[in-house]
């Protein structure tokens, strides 16, 4: 059997610090397999990432070694030149070809939107589009019986499903290290979105079928979790918690029947969620909800392809508020058919929910084989011929930018509960991290018994 360097590239902790998921479910399928696994997530190593990474490889000698690259940027228009990633992890994989001439597999979500084009732009030996459990094992054991393979390898079989998905191997000083910057761990209950949302990665990523854990097989994991490393914070990182199956209610009956008494939170979609469900998701333990609002008013809303309006988000919130449950909202301004008029009419229907947070964003970042990509191309916004490795962002071309900016940010200043642009959020957490809380922290905001106006 092989020894298998993983490597979490990711460096960012904004809005807070994420456990590399991906990295620990990948770490377990190899066990399994028999091989000798060394995780190392570059995270915990901020004041000189390459110092670990020439230590690991001389004392462990790593027969392979695979980089998972969560994000291609930060998909904010405001970031800085820093704010793009791929820089850095070139870096990397520099500095372990200098070490060594073992082969360097790339994976990850970010590498799966543009294999072709990160693979090159970094230099690495193969890659892995996709969940990697199966494929990584089977590229190793072809690379070591010199067995002819592609240097990208595409899924080819049925995606991982109920009886095949791997409890994520966490190691004790990661979590460690994550509960006590972020005050929570991450756990995925399901894969693929199904929505045809035409600026999301996800259908690419995880493709567009549904695919669910059984709900004991999860129940089991969360129990662990909270016995062995005594975690009794969690945050689901299912692209949209509430499915149209009804599967997350089981998960939730489950936890409410095994007496799992963890605190959680995770994305959701707006949809009419009953008095009586939202009950019993409190039960369970659901202490914040991220709804994925995304466009404020009807007109934007179908301009990203949504197939619900804003009246559904605006009675979501106030039945939240009725359970007592926080929520905040992400809206992008910008979208396709956006003018001064949407604008105006998405900051006024915003004024409408109350005890809620809101993060806005200004344009939407293009991604390669996305609607948003097409419509852009259309309207001669970007070219046939960009790859969009750089950031790219759509903005309606019936309004200026600028105007929108400045349009948002003095609306959104009154507010104490309202975030734009994204940096305003992110420095107000921090703020609120030195005071040593922990957690999702913009929950802290809401206050049920009076609107958040300052």
């Amino acid at each position: 059997m092989s020894r298998v360097l993983l490597i979490s590239s990711n460096t960012t902790t904004d809005p807070m610090a994420v456990y590399p998921l991906g990295m620990a479910l990948v770490a377990a399928s190899l066990e399994k397999e028999g091989h000798h696994v060394k995780q190392l997530d570059l995270v915990r190593h901020l004041e000189n990432i390459f110092q670990p990474i020439v230590r690991t490889i001389k004392e462990f000698d790593p027969d392979f070694i695979g980089i998972s690259i969560r994000n291609i940027d930060s998909v904010d228009s405001f970031a800085p030149e820093g704010a793009w990633y791929l820089d850095k992890v070139k870096d990397i994989v520099g500095q372990i070809k200098d070490l060594t001439q073992k082969p360097v597999i790339l994976g990850g979500p970010a590498f799966s939107i543009m294999p072709e084009l990160i693979l090159e732009f970094l230099n690495a030996d193969f890659g892995i589009v996709g969940e990697g459990e199966i494929l990584l094992n089977q590229l190793i054991y072809d690379l070591t019986n010199k067995i002819s393979t592609k240097k990208i390898i595409f899924p080819t079989q049925t995606p991982i499903d109920q009886k095949r998905f791997f409890s994520p191997l966490y190691e004790q000083k990661l979590v460690d290290y994550y509960f006590d910057h972020s005050g929570m761990l991450n756990y995925q209950t399901k894969r693929g979105c199904p929505h045809g949302c035409n600026y999301c990665s996800y259908p690419l990523i995880e493709g567009k079928k549904i695919r669910c854990q059984d709900p004991d097989f999860i129940v089991e994991n969360l129990i662990r979790l909270k016995e062995k490393f005594n975690v009794d914070t969690l945050f689901f990182t299912d692209a949209i918690f509430n499915d149209h199956q009804g599967e997350y209610l089981k998960v939730v009956e489950r936890m409410i029947e095994k007496k799992c008494n963890m605190r959680w939170a995770a994305y959701f979609r707006p949809e009419k969620m009953s008095p009586s469900e939202l009950k019993m998701l409190k039960k369970s333990g659901l202490y914040a909800m991220e709804i994925g609002s995304d466009a404020a008013c009807d007109t934007t809303l179908k301009g990203i392809n949504k197939s619900f309006d804003f009246d559904t988000i605006l009675t979501l919130n106030e039945n939240c508020i009725k359970a007592q449950i926080p929520c905040a909202h992400f809206f992008m301004f910008g979208g396709p058919g956006e003018t001064q008029k949407t604008v105006q009419e998405g900051i006024n229907n915003i004024e409408q929910l109350e005890n809620c947070v809101v993060f806005a964003f200004s344009g939407i970042r293009i991604l390669p084989n996305t609607g948003i990509q097409k419509i852009a191309i259309d309207q001669g916004i970007i070219s046939s011929g960009n790859t969009l490795l750089k950031p790219c962002y759509y903005v309606s071309q019936l309004l200026d930018k600028d105007w929108m900016d400045d349009t948002l940010k003095a609306a959104f200043k009154k507010r104490k509960d309202r975030f734009f642009p994204p940096e305003d959020g992110y420095m107000r957490m921090r703020a609120l991290k030195l005071f040593g809380l922990k957690g999702l922290l913009w929950d802290l905001v809401v206050n049920f018994k009076n609107p958040n106006k300052e």
